[in-house]
């Protein structure tokens, strides 16, 4: 595997400790970060909540990793015009280190606002062209658009980068990877499947880097480390569209009491074995990935971040 980095939850921490993880991260010998954009944690356990963008300007000036969104909706909570002026002014402030990922959404942050939300296929369609119209503005040439979804008006932005910012789509199904491999920089999908990432180079994503994420839970104790990851984070197990279409966070909680621990052994890397993490990321670059990123559940960040410098990352580069 090419590169390992770090995945900051938005959901369940602060400004203040997302900084001083990507802090740690970068100590640790992580090669870059990931950062979630979200309204709502999916559940209130998790508990947080934080501006994005804003977290985003602090980590420009605290770390030399590079960052990306994993990711952002550029649909409905936010207009793609507002979601390119925020792009190109974290790409000047991480001086070109910033990737903008984007996806299609969850109703639990884009709700919010009581406008409709649109099935899958209109939300596809909304996303190609909201990139359109990101990528005309991150040129810093004066546009205008009047599509079907979105218009913008004599806009221009004023601050640039100097290279285009890289842009990547997250997928979950064959309609969606076809997309990310037609209008993206690379693809975001977070299980290491093989047929997925073989769609994707063949739809016309070519050797464009490929990305994935993976969620641990760090701990002396097993069964303890199992039950953290299980209680902050089930909703992780639901199926199908679940999760694309669950309005509020006590919605995911009710849901969540379908997702058993068992389930959850089975999917999240929990306690102190590095073959057990190993095996898991292991699985990501025999399906074709060119970076894996790791959130470690809980509140003991500085228990990972010490096992990973000391028994992960040495064994995967060695």
């Amino acid at each position: 595997m090419a590169d390992v980095g770090y995945f900051l939850s938005c959901e369940e921490h602060g400004p203040a400790e997302l900084v001083e993880q990507a802090r740690m991260a970068e100590q640790a010998g992580f090669d870059s970060l990931w950062i979630s954009d979200h309204f709502h944690p999916w559940n209130d356990a998790q508990g947080q909540s934080p501006f994005v963008w804003s977290v985003i300007g602090a980590l420009s000036q605290a770390v030399s990793l590079p960052v990306e969104t994993a990711v952002t909706c550029p649909l409905v909570r936010t207009h793609p015009a507002v979601i390119a002026q925020a792009a190109a002014t974290s790409a000047v402030q991480l001086g070109g280190r910033f990737r903008l990922g984007v996806g299609t959404g969850e109703a639990l942050n884009e709700h919010i606002l009581g406008t409709h939300w649109p099935e899958a296929s209109v939300r596809l369609e909304m996303l190609e062209e909201a990139l359109q119209i990101i990528r005309q503005l991150l040129t810093g040439e004066r546009t205008s658009h009047r599509g079907k979804h979105y218009t913008v008006e004599n806009a221009r932005l004023y601050t640039v980068p100097d290279d285009p910012v890289p842009i990547d789509v997250s997928a979950f199904g064959p309609q969606a990877a076809e997309v990310a491999a037609r209008i993206g920089d690379g693809l975001i999908t977070m299980t290491p499947d093989v047929t997925m990432v073989e769609r994707f180079r063949r739809g016309g994503g070519g050797a464009n880097p490929v990305y994935g994420g993976l969620k641990v839970c760090w701990g002396p104790d097993r069964r303890e480390a199992l039950r953290t990851a299980h209680r902050l984070w089930a909703n992780e197990q639901l199926p199908g569209e679940l999760p694309q279409i669950l309005p509020t966070p006590s919605h995911f909680e009710q849901a969540s009491t379908l997702v058993t621990e068992e389930r959850m052994a089975d999917a999240v890397p929990c306690g102190d074995d590095p073959d057990d993490h190993l095996r898991a990321l292991t699985a990501f670059a025999d399906a074709g990935f060119d970076t894996v990123y790791v959130n470690q559940i809980g509140k003991d960040q500085q228990g990972f971040f010490d096992f990973y410098r000391t028994k992960i990352l040495p064994a995967l580069r060695g």
